[in-house]
This record gives structure tokens, sequence and C-alpha cells, in this order.
């Protein structure tokens, strides 16, 4: 800086903070979008093995309701087998319904995925970027206020 004129460096220095702040938010947002993506392939994946899983429960849980609607039609209603089906009907309507209403507060609890590390490193940037346009504001004034002499 001390061979050109204040003028000129200030404006190299604005300039190089300009470009450092660009290439840290385009680093951000791209940081940003990763870790959305990750987060969203984890949750699809998830998501998969747990529909799968879902379609063995169904099977084995056909099956099972199947044998204790006949169980409880022989032990319970020797006479009407079809109360034993109707049983184990009401029986799994009351599990659905709570099931639903424990459902319900899970979703309203859900949470959107958040790319929090990008958001932390994108207000630590900011207040770099704060101090920096501060720092260059206060040389600015020195060189535009105080004539060349006075200068520190």
């Amino acid at each position: 800086m001390g061979s050109q004129p204040p003028e000129t460096a200030i404006a190299a220095a604005i300039q190089e903070v300009t470009a450092h702040a660009q290439a840290l938010i385009r680093d951000e947002i791209e940081l940003a979008k990763l870790e959305v993506t990750t987060k969203a392939k984890n949750a699809g994946r998830g998501a998969v093995i747990g529909a799968v899983a879902g379609v063995f429960v169904l099977a084995a849980s056909l099956l099972i309701l199947h044998g204790l609607a006949w169980l409880v039609a022989e032990e319970i209603f020797p006479d009407d087998i079809y109360l034993g089906f109707f049983s184990v009907a009401l029986l799994l309507l009351v599990v659905a319904a709570i099931a639903a209403l424990v459902a319900a507060k899970l979703v309203k609890k859900a949470k959107s995925p958040m790319p929090t590390q990008a958001i932390a490193a994108g207000k630590e940037i900011q207040a770099v970027v704060r101090e920096e346009q501060q720092a260059l504001r206060a040389e600015v004034r020195e060189v535009i206020v105080k004539p060349e002499g006075q200068r520190s």
C-alpha cells in the first residue's frame, strides 16, 4: 500500500473484500445445497427401507389376524363364526384410532431439514464483512477528510 496512492489502495482493498465475500457466499450456498441433499438422501433411503418392512409386516399381520379371528370364533363364539371376525375388526379399528392420534402429534412436531451449518457460517461471514466494511469506511473517511500531511 505504501507505493500506491491511498485512494487506489482503498479501491483495491474494497475490490478484494468484495471478491472474497462473493466467493464465501458461493461456498456457503454450495454447503447448504450439499447439507440439504445429504439429509434428503438419508430420509429417502429410510423411507424406502421402512416401506419394504411395512410390506412384510402387513403380510404377517394379515396371517396373524386371520388366525386370531378363527381362534376368537372357535373359543368365544363357537356357534357364530362371523362374530370372531367382527370382534377382531373392532379391535383393529380401536388400535388404528390410537395410532392416528399418535401420528398426528408426531407430524405436528416434525421440522424441515435446515442447513444449520451453512446458516451458522453465513452469520459468521456476515459479521466479518460488517467489521471489514467499518474498517474500510474509517480509512476512506481518513483519506477524504484529512489532508495528506495530517494522515496517520
